[in-house]
């Protein structure tokens, strides 16, 4: 399994863009928001325990597992952050069909858009799951790991992305298209 650093900087090398990384912190959020909402709707019992079981709560555990390998401290916030994220999923997903599919479908869709327009529009490049199926699971991570490094956490773990990657930019194509 490859380190946090390996995955963060593989992650970090399609998303060197200033503004792409922005649409990133709207999107992603909304996409996993949209996820734990279309999710919470089917659930099932849990058996002999007195709880309901949804596949959201499945995806976001199996998820936690992984961050939680990756790294324990960035691990336990995105556990806080996915059973927040779940928590409001079944409050949406309790409500009206109509209400219930509305906001998951339209949170998905509006937050691909936004990743549609950061990678074509300012990174001029494809994201990062199109060549490993695993940024899907990273984008989410990414976005933390950047909004901490923004109030100075763990500035060696910054430092060893942009070693490798360089540092983030504002793309000079994008920027010669509108002179």
């Amino acid at each position: 399994m490859r380190t946090l650093t390996q995955q963060l900087t593989q992650y970090a090398a399609y998303h060197r863009d200033r503004r792409n990384i922005a649409t990133h912190f709207v999107g992603i959020p909304m996409i996993v928001l949209a996820l734990a909402v279309l999710l919470s709707r089917p659930s099932f019992d849990a058996g002999m325990f007195p709880i309901t079981l949804s596949p959201a709560w499945l995806l976001f555990v199996a998820a936690t597992v992984y961050y939680l390998a990756l790294d324990v401290p960035l691990g336990v916030l995105m556990a806080c952050i996915s059973a927040l994220c779940v928590g409001f999923g079944e409050w949406i997903a309790a409500q009206t069909t109509l209400v219930w599919l509305a906001t998951g479908i339209g949170l998905f869709v509006i937050g691909w858009g936004f990743q549609f327009v950061g990678h074509v529009a300012y990174e001029h490049r494809k994201p990062a799951f199109v060549d490993d199926v695993i940024g899907l699971l990273i984008g989410p991570l990414f976005v933390l790991a950047e909004a901490l490094f923004g109030v100075g956490w763990r500035p060696e773990l910054r430092d060893a992305i942009e070693a490798q990657v360089g540092p983030t930019r504002i793309n000079p194509q994008r920027t010669e298209a509108h002179r």
